[in-house]
C-alpha cells in the first residue's frame, strides 16, 4: 500500500485526524508526514495531529486526543449537554492533581484539579456537535462542579446553568444528592434550589 492510501485510510479509520504515532505504527516514516504537509495534502493542526486540508477540524476531540486524562468539565460540560447560552472562550478540564499537563494545553485551556478518588465521579461519554465521542462530567457532576466553582465562573453562565438544570425533564435528583455529599456543596445546592424551584 502507498503512503497516499496509507495516510487516507488511518484517517477515515480515525474520525478525520492522523496522529503521528498511527502513522508510524503503520509503518510510514515520519518524514513523510512532513512532505504531505508541504505539498498541500495534509495539514498540522497541533503537534503529531493531522487532518485533509479541506476538513474543519473539531476542536473539542483534538484536545481530547492530546491526553487520556483530560475530562471535559465546567462552562465546556455546560456547552457539551446543552445547558449553556454560548461556546466558551477557553475549554475547561479537569485532571487528577497527580497529573501535570503538557505547557501548550495549559496555555489554551482552564484547568481544574482534583483529588484522585473524585476524578472519575460522573465520567460520562459525550457526542461534540461535530459527532465525535469526548469524555465529559455527566450532567450532575457539572452542577456539583460549577457549585464548588462559582466565584471562578461567570455568574450568567452559572445563573444559566442552575436554571437549566432545574428545568430540565431528565433531572436525577439522586445521583445530584450524592455528588453534592461528595463534593461538599449539598448545603449550597438545597438554596439555590429553593430559589429556582
Amino acid at each position: 500500500m502507498d503512503a497516499s492510501k496509507t495516510v487516507n485510510k488511518l484517517l477515515d479509520d480515525n474520525n478525520g485526524v492522523l496522529r503521528t504515532i498511527d502513522a508510524v505504527k503503520a509503518g510510514l516514516p515520519r518524514t513523510t508526514l512532513g512532505k504531505l504537509v508541504k505539498s498541500g495534502r495534509l495539514e498540522r493542526i497541533a503537534q503529531g495531529h493531522y487532518i485533509r486540508p479541506d476538513d474543519m477540524p473539531d476542536e473539542l476531540y483534538l484536545l481530547q486526543q492530546r491526553s487520556d486524562k483530560i475530562i471535559f468539565s465546567h462552562e465546556t460540560a455546560l456547552f457539551l449537554h446543552g445547558m449553556a447560552e454560548r461556546t466558551p472562550l477557553n475549554h475547561t478540564l479537569t485532571v487528577p492533581s497527580s497529573y501535570k499537563p503538557s505547557p501548550s494545553l495549559s496555555e489554551g485551556c482552564k484547568i481544574y484539579y482534583i483529588k484522585p478518588e473524585l476524578y472519575g465521579l460522573g465520567r460520562s461519554t459525550v457526542m461534540t456537535k461535530m459527532e465525535h465521542e469526548v469524555i465529559a462530567y455527566d450532567i450532575e457532576r457539572t452542577v456539583c462542579d460549577i457549585l464548588r466553582s462559582r466565584n471562578r465562573i461567570d455568574s450568567q453562565a452559572f445563573a444559566a446553568a442552575l436554571k437549566n438544570y432545574a428545568s430540565r425533564k431528565n433531572q436525577n435528583w439522586r445521583k445530584l444528592g450524592e455528588y453534592s455529599e461528595a463534593f461538599h456543596v449539598a448545603k449550597i445546592l438545597r438554596q439555590y434550589l429553593e430559589v429556582l424551584t
